[in-house]
């Protein structure tokens, strides 16, 4: 005859399996919830129907849901210890109860994982207007869901990066705001292949050399780009750079430049007077020594093809407004010489560029300068009236469309206080385009203080492909508040 102790352990067995089989369908289920939920492209039955759920009433749902999760949760905690407190002799059902403990602890990091997304959907649920199922930006008029946007990309990091961030105590924060909404540039969904790319990487890792890649999605309109969450790459033998008076005309240590996307490989190379090293515009202003030194301090034409420095000297412009000019930005295709220069009159200048196929930036902040690392595609990251003066050379030329032009110099006239300068430096363009270029610096209403052009017969020779110089120095009047300046 069977002992009472057989009866009970097929019961057992019995029950395990039962009640195993029940939490496996539970987590098939949720498991599908979660993976269609985050990583669906096109179909989105599974979440619509969730999402429409939600849209009765998201905070009466999402305590609803956290309720149960919070329940299933302490459940199987129960079950756990009532198990692990529980006694036997049998081998047998010692193996089938560590074997169902470690499948609960499995559950239970599941319904964990689940918690988290779903207090991120209630959490979001105070900034969607009532009755729509996605997430909305409280400034829309419209009912355009957020979350479109944010599932256009596959990366995660990109999702992570886009999404609204709620202020975690609930209301506005100092900037007035009820969350943090990161921006990207609009061509980065033209270039979403390219822009997964850049960021899909290992948060808290190194992140790839890949700076030109960034270059490359800014200038094409992806800008700004999103920020990561990875370490960037420094040059490996990195040396203290010089100090602050003697770094300004000294070449600095190429050990402190990382040269893997140059096709120069040393200040020196940058330096020579040949072609071939990656780059034509402002192919000598690392040329510290013969080029760079003389600038803005005295007229020198070093070669006679070409105007290598400018007709109007710093001590010349800043005689216009004695002591008025402090500050300003220079956005030019250089090192850092006009802001050195500007340096040595007690003004500060920062100088906006990028690495056009050489290190730029970097040479412009080993000389002890201020580098801003900013494309024409971008608003200037300046508030309204606060420069006293804007220059550029070797940057506004013919290859610009007009209306982008337009742009540009409206922007910087948003800068620029009143009675700020606009100092116009080498502007080259075609012959038959000079007066469409003037018109256009014109429509600024301007008090122009200086102006030369150059002769018609120095640009005739058969090297010079018909450009015409011009430098203007403006002043910009129009932003005083009397009406009878808007016209000099």
């Amino acid at each position: 005859m069977r002992g009472p102790h057989l009866f009970l352990r097929v019961g057992v067995k019995r029950g395990v399996y039962g009640f195993t089989l029940f939490l496996a369908v539970l987590a098939l289920l949720l498991s599908v919830v979660t993976f269609s939920r985050f990583y669906s492209q096109s179909s989105h039955l599974s979440i619509k129907a969730f999402a429409s759920y939600l849209s009765a009433d998201p905070r009466q749902v999402e305590g609803g849901i956290n309720e149960t999760v919070d329940e299933i949760i302490e459940k199987i905690v129960k079950e756990m210890a009532h198990l692990r407190e529980t006694t036997t002799d049998h081998s047998e059902l010692m193996r089938e109860r560590l074997r169902y403990i470690d499948f609960l602890t499995d559950i239970l990091g599941l319904m964990g994982s689940v918690k988290e997304p779903l207090q991120h959907i209630g959490s979001s649920a105070h900034l969607r207007p009532s009755g729509t199922a996605a997430v909305a930006h409280p400034l829309s008029r419209s009912n355009q869901p957020y979350d479109e946007l944010v599932e256009f990309f596959l990366v995660e990091e990109v999702r992570k990066y886009m999404r609204i961030k709620p202020n975690r105590l609930g209301k506005q924060n100092f900037m007035g705001a009820n969350g943090t909404f990161a921006s990207i540039g609009h061509a980065c969904f033209s270039m979403k292949e390219e822009m997964e790319e850049y960021m899909d990487y290992d948060v808290g890792d190194f992140c790839e050399d890949d700076w030109k890649q960034a270059q490359r999605l800014m200038v094409h309109g992806c800008d700004p780009l999103p920020r990561r969450r990875c370490f960037a790459r420094a040059p490996k033998l990195y040396t203290k750079p010089l100090p602050i008076n003697e770094s300004t005309w000294r070449y600095p240590d190429d050990r402190n430049v990382r040269w893997s996307h140059y096709r120069c490989k040393s200040f020196a190379c940058l330096a020579r007077n040949s072609t071939g090293k990656g780059f034509f515009k402002c192919a000598d202003c690392f040329n510290l020594t013969h080029h760079e030194m003389p600038r803005w301090t005295k007229v020198v034409y070093i070669d006679p093809s070409s105007n290598s420095t400018p007709d109007f000297l710093v001590r010349e412009v800043l005689e216009i407004k004695p002591g008025e000019i402090r500050i300003g930005l220079d956005f030019s295709v250089g090192t850092g010489s006009f802001a050195a220069r500007m340096r040595e009159f007690n003004v500060t200048i920062v100088t906006a560029t990028i690495n056009l196929g050489a290190p730029f930036s970097e040479m412009i902040a080993l000389r002890g300068l201020i580098p801003l690392y900013l494309t024409i595609n971008q608003r200037l990251p300046f508030f309204d009236n606060t420069l006293d003066i804007i220059h550029t050379t070797r940057f506004l030329d013919g290859w610009m469309d007009f209306i982008l032009l337009d742009f540009v110099l409206y922007d910087w006239d948003r800068v620029l206080r009143p009675g700020g300068l606009l100092w116009i430096d080498s502007f080259f363009c075609q012959r038959k385009d000079l007066d469409d270029y003037l018109e256009a610096f014109k429509l600024l209403r301007y008090k122009k203080h200086r102006n030369k052009q150059f002769t018609p017969s120095l640009f005739d020779r058969p090297f010079v492909a018909k450009p015409r110089c011009l430098v203007i120095i403006y002043n910009s009047h129009i932003k005083a508040y009397h009406p009878f300046y808007l016209w000099p």
